[in-house]
């Protein structure tokens, strides 16, 4: 079960690996994008984390897959006289337009639950339930959409999370006999065994409006232990974001109500907590900081996720999107990653690279 999710590793590292074609430089962290007279990438300077020394390797095409943010960071830190601004920044849009997935969850117990049989519920990732967006967003005072993810069954037992019994009050039934929640010893397990299984909850993932003023820049005045200087962010939520999530917490509320639920965590929705929403950054689906577009004006990339000012960089990551839908990004991000794989070789046998 170790490696039957994707991975990187797994999928693309090992056998790449075993082709012979590829070297591998560990614990080293990238500085910056090295570029000639001329403004194209020569290569990528980095400190390795075992002497703090720097170093350098030089190539004829440079692909940054770093995360949204950090590729933000390398690009932004790599200046030079032909990239004033930070590299394939002409455009000043690199760090912003940042985004992250919209989220707000519920949970508590289902009564009917209480005392069920065992059997194994093993499985990556939970149940494995979904809910599409279903809903026309004209008849709503919010664009864009969200799905929901579910969760319950036997997982790993624990004390409280998981088990819905932080929220139970008084007494309940176990065997007919009336009892407080909670204890130790005895009473512990014969709590555990009677909640077990019984715990459900729901989470929305919905898309975010991309704007300008989010985003990521460099910190003037703070550097990392390896003397890189480090982001620094600004990123406000807007009304689309916060009345999406009220969206959310009454379609949880009317769905655990109508399967007869008892609701003990996240019902805490308030216009002044956002209705429970996620701070930025918390589900850690980042994109936007490099994007994709036309027009080299408004946008860092071309349609082949390659710098508009330095046609031999490329950003294979999050950073090159303009949205991100309601979905999670990785299979968008794999499918653009090996179509502008298919477009570096083929520039390179043109001797366009």
């Amino acid at each position: 079960m170790a490696k039957a999710d994707f991975s990187s590793p797994n999928v693309l590292i090992y056998p790449a690996l075993k082709t012979g074609k590829l070297e591998v430089i560990a614990d080293a962290m990238a500085r910056e994008v090295i570029t000639d007279d001329n403004g194209k990438a020569t290569g990528v300077s980095y400190v390795s984390k075992e002497d703090m020394l720097e170093y350098q390797v030089d190539g004829r095409v440079v692909i940054l897959a770093a995360s949204a943010c950090e590729t933000a960071r390398l690009l932004l830190n790599s200046k030079s006289q032909r990239h004033p601004n930070g590299l394939a920044n002409s455009s000043n849009v690199v760090g912003k337009y940042l985004q992250d997935s919209n989220g707000t969850a519920m949970g508590g117990y289902l009564p009917e639950l209480f005392g069920r049989k065992r059997y194994n519920e093993d499985g990556v990732g939970g149940m494995h339930v979904y809910t599409p967006w279903w809903l026309d967003n004209k008849k709503l005072d919010f664009p864009r959409g969200y799905h929901i993810e579910y969760w319950g069954g036997f997982g790993q037992p624990a004390y409280g999370f998981g088990m819905g019994m932080q929220g139970i009050n008084g007494k309940y039934a176990v065997n007919g006999k009336k009892k407080e929640a909670g204890g130790y010893g005895a009473s512990l397990k014969e709590d555990q065994r009677y909640f077990y299984g019984a715990n459900v909850g729901m989470a929305g993932r919905g898309e975010a409006v991309a704007f300008e003023h989010n985003k990521c820049e460099i910190d003037p005045n703070t550097v990392d232990k390896y003397g890189i200087p480090v982001l620094r962010f600004d990123v406000t939520q807007s009304d689309h974001e916060i009345k999406q999530a009220k969206h959310m917490k009454e379609t949880f509320r009317e769905m655990m109500h109508n399967m007869g639920a008892v609701i003990t965590w996240g019902d805490d929705g308030t216009p002044e907590n956002k209705y429970g929403l996620d701070k930025p950054g918390y589900i850690i689906h980042e994109a936007g900081t490099a994007r994709m577009g036309d027009n080299a004006k408004t946008s860092a990339l071309n349609k082949w996720s390659q710098a508009h000012d330095c046609n031999n960089l490329f950003c294979v990551d999050g950073s090159q999107f303009t949205s991100q839908a309601d979905k999670n990004i990785t299979w968008t991000i794999l499918a653009l990653s090996m179509r502008a794989s298919e477009y570096i070789i083929d520039e390179m046998k043109k001797q366009n690279l």
